[in-house]
């Protein structure tokens, strides 16, 4: 396979993962177990595949958020909405990170242009 599919696959992967987090994170009836349970199990599918080197702050983010998650899992205080602030929070700053490299068009461009005539 080549380098360049290796790359996407796991960038897919990571995002998968992230995107599922916040989706459980975001639920109101949270549950702890339910949590912890679901989010080892997309770690397993994130396991499957092969690392790949990372060069883009939005995707070393994304790793160290998915770290911080692993390791909240692992050492979390009984309530867990501590952990859980912190990680929605962490997760709403990423969102923005990814957002802000893509490109958007000024909606009246027209309207701002003024040459003095």
């Amino acid at each position: 396979m080549h380098e360049k599919q290796l790359r996407i696959r796991y960038i897919r992967v990571l995002e998968k993962f992230f995107t599922r987090t916040i989706s459980l994170l975001k639920l109101e009836n949270f549950d702890k177990e339910l949590f912890k349970e679901r989010t080892l199990k997309n770690y397993e599918d994130m396991k499957r595949v092969k690392s790949v080197p990372l060069d883009s702050n939005y995707l070393r983010s994304l790793i160290a958020f998915i770290n911080k998650t692993l390791s909240y899992i692992e050492n979390s205080s009984d309530s867990f909405e501590d952990e859980r602030d912190t990680l929605l929070k962490d997760a709403n700053l990423l969102q923005k990170e990814k957002n802000k490299s893509s490109y958007k068009k000024d909606k009246h461009k027209k309207s701002k242009f003024d040459d003095g005539y």
